[in-house]
C-alpha cells in the first residue's frame, strides 16, 4: 500500500497526458488526412521535392536532391511556341519522385484519381527523372506527368531555357530551414489583423504532400507566406539578404552574405572586407551612398534562397 497514492496520481496523470494529445495531434490528423489538395499544394510539394528538411540524399542541407520549376514558352518536343507559357517542374534522373506521386493517398479523393488515371503520375520513375505539370482544366487540380503523357523528358525542357525562367525554389526552401528563417518568420498569416497586414491565411489543402511545412516557431520578424505578392523585387531582396541594413536600418535580421559564396555573377572575387569597410564608412557619414552590392551567381546559394522567398505568394 506503500506510495499508493503517487501511483494513482501518476496513472491519472498519464491518462490526461494521454488524452490531452489525441485531441492535440491525432485528432486533427483524420482531418488533415481528407482534405483535398489544392493547387497551391501541388506547386508546393512540386516545387520543393521530396523533403526540404534532413535526408540521406542531402545530408549537410545544400539543397540536394531537388527539382527546378522552369517556365516554359515552347514545348519542348515540337519546339512550338504554346498558347501560354505554363510552368513545369523538372526532376532529373536520380532526384526523388514528390509525394504526391509516392504516395499518391496524401493528395486526397478526387485530385487523387485524376492524378493517377488521367495524369499517369504513378509512370514516373526516378532512375529516369520525370517532369510535373498542375493541370487544372477541370473542377479539380491533379498532378500531371508530362513525361508519359506529353513526351516532355527533363533534358528536353532545360534544353535552351534562359536561366532567368529557372527557379531553385526547393534547394531555395532547404537553404530556409537550414539558416533557421523560420525562428523568426511565420508562413501562417492568423486570422486576425493579419489578413490586413500579411494577406489571407491558408487553406488545409494547402499543406498536402508538404515537408517539412516550416510554419515557424515564432514572429520577430513579419510573416512571409505572401511576400512575393507584396514584395516581387529580386534587386531589394538581394540588398536585404546581403546586409539587412541596407534597406532597414534598425533590423535585427543577421546578415546573409556568406550565402555569396567566393564569386559573384560576374565570375569575379567578392572582397567582403573591403565591402564592409565602405559600408561602415557610409554609416558613418563619410560616404554618400553604400558600396554596390555583388550580384549572387546563378549556383549561389544566396540566388536560391531567394528564388525561394519570391515564390511565396
Amino acid at each position: 500500500m506503500a506510495f499508493r497514492e503517487y501511483k494513482v496520481g501518476a496513472r491519472m496523470f498519464g491518462f490526461s497526458l494521454g488524452t490531452s494529445m489525441c485531441i492535440t495531434l491525432l485528432f486533427p490528423s483524420f482531418d488533415i488526412a481528407a482534405s483535398v489538395s489544392t493547387d497551391v499544394a501541388l506547386d508546393k510539394q512540386l516545387s520543393a521535392g521530396w523533403d526540404a528538411g534532413f535526408q540521406l540524399k542531402d545530408p549537410l542541407l545544400l539543397g540536394w536532391n531537388k527539382p527546378l520549376k522552369v517556365l516554359v514558352k515552347n514545348d519542348p518536343v515540337t519546339n512550338q511556341p504554346l498558347a501560354e507559357p505554363i510552368y513545369a517542374y523538372v526532376y532529373k534522373p536520380g532526384t526523388s519522385m514528390p509525394n504526391g506521386a509516392t504516395h499518391t493517398d496524401s493528395l486526397g479523393e478526387g485530385v487523387k484519381q485524376l492524378s493517377i488515371e488521367q495524369g499517369k503520375v504513378k509512370e514516373a520513375k526516378e532512375a529516369s527523372g520525370a517532369v510535373f505539370l498542375i493541370n487544372k482544366s477541370g473542377k479539380l487540380p491533379y498532378m500531371e506527368n508530362a513525361s508519359a503523357t506529353r513526351g516532355w523528358t527533363p533534358g528536353d525542357v532545360l534544353k535552351g531555357v534562359a536561366d532567368e525562367d529557372i527557379s531553385h525554389v526547393g534547394a531555395g526552401k532547404t537553404m530556409f530551414v537550414r539558416e533557421g528563417c523560420w525562428w523568426c518568420h511565420t508562413l501562417l498569416p492568423e486570422q486576425t489583423q493579419d489578413w490586413q497586414v500579411f494577406g489571407a491565411p491558408p487553406m488545409l489543402g494547402d499543406f498536402n504532400g508538404e515537408s517539412p511545412t516550416a510554419f515557424g516557431s515564432d514572429r520577430k520578424g513579419p510573416d512571409l507566406l505572401h511576400v512575393g505578392s507584396r514584395n516581387a523585387s529580386r534587386e531589394w531582396m538581394m540588398l536585404h539578404f546581403f546586409n539587412p541594413r541596407l534597406v532597414q536600418p534598425h533590423s535585427i535580421m543577421p546578415r546573409f552574405d556568406y550565402l555569396w559564396g567566393d564569386k559573384d555573377a560576374s565570375g569575379q572575387k567578392i572582397d567582403f572586407d573591403k565591402w564592409r569597410a565602405e559600408y561602415n564608412d557610409y554609416r558613418e557619414g563619410k560616404n554618400p551612398s553604400p558600396p554596390d552590392v555583388p550580384v549572387p551567381a546563378k549556383d549561389s546559394e544566396a540566388r536560391k534562397l531567394i528564388d525561394f522567398i519570391l515564390s511565396l505568394k
